[in-house]
């Protein structure tokens, strides 16, 4: 571990945090184990919880997850942000018997009667909102961890679980593997066409992976498939041909028809299956008919045909635009004599469009998004919206580059979190955010909650500050929206307190409803600033760069419910389909909403770690269905001021403040005042009601 302490001119943290100079891999694996065992020991002594004791014994097991979460937590962020053999082999080791414990901690039916005694108690109406949510959502959870499962339902229940534990590391480790495994030399003729930021970065990789290149391959450049570099040469590199290795480079990763060495040892294949096996037999156990049934029983949409209906609905609305999109980019492909236009073309040939149409180009806007400008400015959006004040605080961190900060509000500490940014070496692909600590009332006091929120976004090159595009920008406002979610929470209670208990469906909507800020020109004024001149974003980009908000939208539209679809429908097949099954599934759906087919060799699924290796197994439809919400949010600041401090306090504590300690429809119609609505997303997604009308005849 790279651990390092800040710049020591910041003021320290107030909050207690780890010093991760001191963790050692032993250290927490010991750490873990000890609290495994005290775990076990407060599930035995559940068997013999005493009349009128079952709350006292249910607070005792809150104090125990809150410790569990934060030790565990730390590890797994370490595990996926600075991921080393010895790291990844104690967290492998240690998910069976962690596994284990939340089986058991799910199916103990002393437990479980203790949690009905509570909930049927003629105090519970006395019990606090936050905490009478808890008490109905763990009844619900306890049904579907197999409480009622008696013999060997029970123990096949708990190897499943284990096994799926196991399993999703598996694919998460392939995945990584299979993607830092490609390291490709770059002649001076593939260089053409790249800018300079972009030259300068494929200079740097090929320094830092020098040691992956025989020694008769050490040049000056190199390609790989970390996702700046990767998106970089897909959109500025002249050389088709490169371009065309590149992309089957990266949808073949963790396959059997990966390119890189040692790709038989990555391929996640089987483990699809064997995933997609369990998670049926596991549902039928519980008695749904499919896995699908099973997640959508705690979510908001009420069952398999909803979601199905809604995604065709969006898709059928989108198929027009996507249309027009298509014909926008095989018109620019004619212009350089490409014929025949394929997915590795798309990305060169939207530059293009932008560059001709709208005089823009991520390039030019770059300069003017400096991350430390960008991060200051995302600042002060929330101190506008929210009344709340960011400072950055000194304190040890996990690698160069992660920096630690501070929410107060009239002087009060509220919470802290860790910005860790940018791409490197050993860390997982895309961006998240993680609750490190919940807000919860301890016997200590009050806890505040701290957060990490992590990206993969271009890192500073040639000792000049890291430079975003715009589609990182809204990648990092994204995630910091997930951050607020689980960091403003007022409620007290561990498993409602911020996203914790929130309907998955509805957890992406503080995350979309940040976006909105990214385009507003007022926000853009907070968040840009040339870093070498100092000047803001001029009139003449901010003007093309919305006049380009919409551009492709309905082509995206449409890959996400390509995903959404084929995430529901694997997940509602009977029986669990093979590999071929799987394949066949995704090409019939790609046939009827996809605009331009991929290759055949495209084997996206063996990447697809949302459903396979994260928590949105049959829920990645939650994107569109959260958008829905997070547009007719959006929609009232639009009406009332971007910036109206009213409105931001009213979504504050309608929506940030409550948490999981309210159903979500619930929380919603609380900040707008009746059910959402469909036609903010339609709007901001610019398909015109010309459009829609003609779709919906």
């Amino acid at each position: 571990m790279n651990a390092i302490t800040q710049n020591s001119m910041l003021n320290p943290a107030r909050l207690p945090l780890p010093d991760f100079p001191s963790l050692t891999n032993t250290g927490m694996k010991a750490d873990i184990e000890v609290l495994l065992e005290e775990g076990f020991s407060l599930l035995h002594q559940a068997n013999h919880i005493h009349a009128g004791t079952e709350l006292d014994f249910v607070l005792k097991l809150d104090t125990f997850e809150n410790r569990m979460h934060q030790v565990w937590s730390v590890f797994s962020n370490l595990n996926a942000t600075c991921n080393t053999p010895e790291l990844r082999e104690t967290y492998n080791a240690l998910l069976p018997e962690l596994s284990r414990y939340y089986t058991e901690l799910g199916q103990n039916k002393l437990l479980f009667q203790a949690y009905c005694t509570i909930h049927e108690s003629a105090d519970f109406s006395t019990l606090s909102a936050a905490r009478q949510e808890s008490f109905r959502l763990a009844l619900r959870d306890f049904k579907v961890s197999g409480v009622a499962l008696e013999g060997q339902a029970k123990k096949r229940y708990a190897i499943i679980t284990e096994r799926l534990s196991q399993l999703s590391s598996q694919f998460s480790d392939h995945l990584l593997d299979a993607t830092q495994a490609f390291v490709r030399p770059l002649s001076a003729h593939e260089l053409v066409g790249l800018p300079e930021s972009a030259l300068a970065l494929v200079k740097q990789m090929a320094t830092q992976r020098a040691k992956d290149l025989p020694a008769q391959d050490q040049i000056n450049a190199a390609a790989t498939l970390d996702a700046p570099v990767y998106i970089a040469l897909l959109t500025y590199a002249d050389d088709r041909k490169l371009r065309e290795e590149l992309y089957r480079a990266f949808v073949t990763r963790a396959s059997e028809l990966a390119t890189v060495p040692d790709a038989t040892t990555q391929d996640n294949g089987d483990i699809i299956v064997e995933i997609l096996a369990l998670r049926l037999e596991m549902a039928q156990l519980l008695g749904f008919s499919s896995y699908a049934e099973l997640s959508l029983a705690s979510k908001m949409a009420p069952d398999v045909a909803t979601v199905r209906e809604f995604l065709v609905d969006i898709a059928n609305k989108a198929l027009e635009p996507a249309q027009r999109d298509l014909a926008e980019l095989k018109a620019e492909a004619a212009t350089l004599g490409i014929n025949d236009l394929q997915p590795w073309d798309t990305a060169y040939l939207a530059e293009k469009v932008k560059q001709r149409q709208y005089n823009l180009s991520q390039e030019t806007l770059k300069p003017y998004f400096p991350a430390h400008i960008v991060i200051h400015g995302l600042f002060q959006v929330a101190k506008r919206l929210y009344g709340i004040d960011i400072e950055q605080r000194a304190t040890s961190v996990w690698a160069d580059g992660v920096e630690y900060y501070e929410i107060t509000e009239q002087g009060t500490l509220v919470a802290g979190f860790y910005l860790d940014l940018y791409a490197r070496t050993g860390k997982r692909g895309g961006a998240w955010m993680s609750g490190f600590r919940p807000r919860m009332r301890t016997d200590r006091g009050l806890q505040l909650p701290v957060a990490f929120m992590v990206g993969n976004f271009t890192p500073p090159v040639d000792g000049k500050p890291a430079l975003l595009s715009h589609d990182e920008l809204v990648t990092l406002f994204h995630e910091f929206g997930h951050g607020l979610h689980h960091m403003l929470t007022e409620v007290d209670v561990l498993s409602v307190a911020g996203v914790n208990g929130v309907a998955w469906d509805a957890v992406e909507l503080p995350s979309q409803f940040m976006e909105f800020w990214t385009w507003e020109p007022e926000a853009l004024a907070l968040i840009s600033k040339h870093d070498e001149t100092g000047e803001r974003l001029p009139t003449e980009l901010l003007n093309a760069l919305l006049a380009a908000r919409h551009f492709q939208s309905g082509m995206q539209a449409l890959r996400q419910i390509e995903f959404s679809l084929f995430d529901l429908d694997i997940h509602h097949a009977q029986p669990a389909p093979d590999l071929a099954k799987v394949q066949f599934i995704l090409d019939q759906i790609r046939a009827q909403y996809s605009v331009l087919m991929p290759p055949r060799y495209n084997r996206f699924q063996h990447g697809f770690s949302h459903i396979f290796a994260g928590g949105y197994a049959a829920g990645y439809y939650s994107y569109k269905w959260a958008e829905v919400l997070a547009s007719d949010a959006f929609d009232r600041f639009e009406q009332e001021g971007i910036f109206n401090a009213e409105t931001g306090q009213a979504f504050r504590q309608s929506v940030l403040a409550i948490g999981g300690s309210k159903i979500a429809l619930e929380t919603f119609r609380d900040f707008r005042g009746r059910d959402p609505s469909v036609d903010a997303l339609l709007r901001h997604n610019g398909w015109n009601e010309h459009t829609i009308a003609d779709q919906s005849a």
